[in-house]
């Protein structure tokens, strides 16, 4: 396999917004499973609905609402600019957050579904013991929840990496800068480079493939515990 100073280019940029993202919804992603798992507000479901919208809408509609909202005149794009940080659409920081929000729901849900399994048990001991709320969340919760939070990061993670709508309008295409591995390809077989096209597009298949059998394999090793334990 023989790939171009580009194609290279392209990977080490994807796995960098990648990462980023993957950090950012872990930090942001769990307290808002903790709340959707614990609230009986009435905005659980409208947040709810929010979180998950990227798993039914179109990339581009996403993108193009992202854009808007980040752009010179958008709501967003006004406060950057007041901040003295530019517009973030076509920048590195642009394809970032286009990315977190992309990639929200691949985070929330598994730990949501992971939290929702914890059961009110843990929690009353811990509340037996007074131990504080953040406490409760750090010492009991996540260490309960860890399954999930491997889940979530790990799909995070490869949704990022393969995701084409979203940057593609919020980023557009520039070189070094927001030029992922999926536009890098897009660029291939728009020029007719086929078997370029071909190398990426079979490592991203590659990628995808593994990933899905290390989640499978690691879900087949916990769940005997899991059985032993109840």
């Amino acid at each position: 396999m023989h790939l171009t100073a580009e194609d290279l280019q392209a990977i080490v940029l994807t796995l960098q917004v990648a990462a980023l993202t993957t950090i950012i919804l872990l930090l942001i992603g769990t307290p808002l499973a903790w709340w959707l798992t614990r609230t009986q507000s009435w905005l659980k479901a409208p947040v709810a609905a929010i979180t998950a919208l990227p798993l039914v809408l179109p990339p581009s509609v996403l993108g193009f609402y992202l854009l808007v909202g980040m752009g010179p005149q958008g709501p967003v794009g006004q406060w950057t600019q007041a901040m003295g940080l530019g517009v973030l659409p076509f920048t590195f920081a642009g394809l970032v957050v286009g990315s977190v929000f992309y990639s929200l729901p691949f985070m929330v849900q598994p730990v949501h579904n992971a939290m929702q399994a914890i059961g009110p048990r843990p929690l009353e001991v811990a509340a037996t013991l007074r131990a504080p709320p953040t406490d409760t969340f750090l010492r009991v919760v996540l260490p309960l929840c860890k399954p999930g939070l491997i889940t979530g990061s790990i799909m995070s993670f490869a949704h990022t990496v393969g995701e084409f709508g979203v940057v593609l309008m919020v980023g557009g295409n520039i070189p070094g800068v927001t030029r992922v591995i999926s536009v890098q390809i897009y660029d291939h077989v728009e020029a007719l480079e086929y078997p370029r096209a071909h190398q990426l597009a079979a490592l991203m298949l590659v990628f995808s493939f593994a990933v899905l059998v290390a989640l499978n394999v690691y879900n087949q090793r916990r769940r005997p515990n899991t059985v032993d334990t109840a």
